[in-house]
């Protein structure tokens, strides 16, 4: 019984040992640093945590899962819409569209009486050019008209217009 309570008695002896050991490490500088760290990472935390706790930011979250909520349905859309699109053939059909749409326009510079690709560039400009003379025109007549209606110009056209008519009816009756 003797060699079991020394046993014990040696067991409690490394134990207070080492809790004197443990505290003396607790107290050094760089423990004490360490520590103080890691209190401050918690404090953060803590703040952190309750932020994440306010109703805005609530509501934020909430929105976050709505949006991604849409965003899965949106995809689950887009793939339903692209497989009925393949079993309906339109995109096969639109495919093919494109390549006899390439070929045309291809088979545009072979052989000498064709149009090239030079040919339509040329026609593109010149419609080009002509809608810009076109929209230039319209912006001069309507400056034209702006003016004239300012000045009474369009006035006295009417009257003088009104008088050749007046002029026109009086010579055709006394012709009569």
């Amino acid at each position: 019984m003797e060699g079991r309570n020394t046993s014990k008695l040696h067991e409690i002896k490394e134990t207070a040992s080492d809790a004197v050991e443990i505290m003396r490490q607790l107290g050094t500088p760089g423990v004490q640093d360490s520590l103080n760290k890691v209190k401050e990472t918690a404090t953060v935390v803590n703040e952190i945590i309750q932020n994440l706790k306010t109703p805005e930011i609530i509501k934020n979250i909430e929105n976050f899962r709505l949006i991604s909520e849409n965003m899965n349905e949106v995809s689950t859309k887009m793939e339903n819409t692209m497989e009925r699109l393949r079993d309906t053939g339109v995109i096969e059909e639109s495919t093919e569209l494109i390549k006899s749409a390439k070929n045309q326009i291809n088979s545009f510079g072979v052989g000498e009486d064709n149009i090239n690709g030079q040919d339509l560039r040329e026609v593109s400009l010149a419609t080009k050019e002509m809608l810009v003379s076109l929209k230039d025109l319209m912006v001069e007549l309507q400056v034209t008209v702006a003016s004239s209606t300012r000045s009474g110009t369009i006035c006295n056209v009417k009257e003088t217009i009104y008088e050749v008519s007046d002029i026109y009816k009086t010579t055709i009756t006394q012709a009569n």
